[in-house]
């Protein structure tokens, strides 16, 4: 089981990260914009491929 202080300890660590990792992003916002143009497209491909696995899955399963 997860202790009191364990919790309190993860709940803490959780909360300074997701605000280290916003600082850090709103820091290299523009190195962002100016050295990964077009990255969504990459993104909607991953996302397009791993669709098409999961219906091939289903229709293969049937």
């Amino acid at each position: 089981m997860i202790s009191t202080g364990q919790l309190v300890f993860a709940i803490c660590f959780f909360i300074a990260f997701v605000i280290i990792v916003a600082i850090s992003y709103r820091k290299d916002k523009k190195l962002h914009k100016k050295y990964y143009k077009g990255n969504v497209w990459v993104l909607v491909g991953f996302i397009v491929f791993f669709l098409l696995l999961l219906l091939a899955k289903l229709l293969l399963k049937k």
